[in-house]
Order: C-alpha cells, then sequence, then structure tokens
C-alpha cells in the first residue's frame, strides 16, 4: 500500500499560506545546510563597501524570495504530481540561499528589502500561470529564471571587494545550485525560451535590482 498522501486543494492552499510567511517574515527561514561561510572571517570592511555589499546581498535575498515564490506557484499548478515534487524540492534547497543571505544582511547590520512582499506576489503569480499552461513551460520558467540568476551572482562575485570572503563563499554555493536547477528544469522537460522571452525577464529582474539594493 502506498504511503503518500494527495492532499486537496484546501490543503495545498494551507502549506503554500504557512510556506509565505515563512519566506517573508524575517528569520522564519531555516536552513538545512550550514552556511558556506560560517567558518571565514573577513577582513574590516569600510563603512561604503559595508553598504554596497549589503545592497548585494539585498538583491540576492530578494532574487530568493522570488524563486520561493515561484517554485511554490508553479507547485501549485503543475499537473504532473513528479513534477510538482521537483518544484517543491527545488523551493527546499532555496530555502539555504534565503537563509544564507539573510544572515550575511544582518552581519553587516542591514535588512532584507522592503519590497519584497511585492515582488513575492508577482512571482508567486508568474509561477502559478506558468503551472496552469503546461509543465513543460513551467520547467521552461524554471531553466530560464536560473539562468538569468546566475548572470547576477557572476556581476556581483566580480563586483564584491576582495576582502569580503564570506559573502564571496556564499555567493559561490548558491551560482553552482541554481547552475544545477537550471539543468535539472532542462533534462525534465523543460521549454527553452526564445531570445524575446528572456529579454523581458532580464528587463523585469532590473526592475527588482534597483529596487532592492538600497530598500
Amino acid at each position: 500500500m502506498s504511503a503518500s498522501r494527495h492532499y486537496s486543494l484546501i490543503d495545498r492552499l494551507l502549506v503554500q499560506a504557512d510556506q509565505s510567511l515563512r519566506t517573508l517574515i524575517p528569520g522564519a527561514a531555516q536552513a538545512n545546510r550550514p552556511s558556506p561561510a560560517q567558518h571565514i572571517t573577513s577582513d574590516d570592511i569600510p563603512e561604503n563597501a559595508r553598504r554596497h555589499i549589503a545592497g548585494l546581498m539585498r538583491i540576492n535575498h530578494t532574487g530568493e524570495v522570488c524563486a520561493q515564490a515561484l517554485y511554490q506557484g508553479q507547485a501549485l499548478t503543475a499537473k504532473l504530481p513528479d513534477v510538482r515534487g521537483k518544484m517543491e524540492q527545488a523551493a527546499a534547497e532555496e530555502i539555504d540561499h534565503l537563509a544564507w543571505c539573510e544572515q550575511r544582511l544582518r552581519e553587516l547590520c542591514s535588512h532584507p528589502s522592503v519590497f519584497n512582499p511585492l515582488f513575492y506576489g508577482l512571482s508567486f503569480g508568474m509561477g502559478a500561470a506558468a503551472g496552469l499552461v503546461s509543465d513543460r513551460i513551467s520547467l521552461g520558467f524554471v531553466a530560464a529564471t536560473e539562468q538569468l540568476v546566475e548572470k547576477h551572482l557572476d556581476d556581483h562575485l566580480e563586483d564584491l571587494p576582495g576582502n569580503d570572503a564570506k559573502s564571496r563563499a556564499i555567493l559561490e554555493q548558491m551560482r553552482e545550485d541554481e547552475i544545477e536547477h537550471g539543468n535539472q528544469a532542462l533534462d525534465a522537460g523543460g521549454a527553452v525560451f526564445p531570445a524575446p522571452v528572456k529579454l523581458a525577464m532580464t528587463l523585469m529582474s532590473r526592475v527588482m535590482t534597483k529596487a532592492s539594493y538600497r530598500t
């Protein structure tokens, strides 16, 4: 007899509400893996550099909020159970990134973006809409998003001050994970999006980065 449980729509909505609160409430996200920076000691960082690093880490934290919302929205509307499971697994793994970024922000005497609830809602809606269209589009959206995040991380790694080893360790591990998630989505049958769609996603991401950097 199968031990798996089949959740009703109401059950899944309640689970999503719980996950939303865990994503948006500071300190609620708990990482399953220790931070890659836990044993690293950074040199003293000047105030202007500290503010810049905090801005970069705030962008990455907001990106992880959006990733959570995207995966949760897709899991709610995915048609095939195995695809829904992949979305839920990816969301669980991304919680590590969320917690690591939030911890680093606290160390930098900073805070997450005030715009996180707005970006969460928009990303959740896009994820749910993609899942309603088809699982292939949903997985393709994951792959395209992860490629975009990888590009952001590359830019931030280049922009980090050389003496900030803690932030660098976090972003390098995040980059490895994002590449793996993107490849898994394509291997699972995700669609490869055309250039105009990717351009639109890039333009939207620029809005998020500009809004999150300072607030």
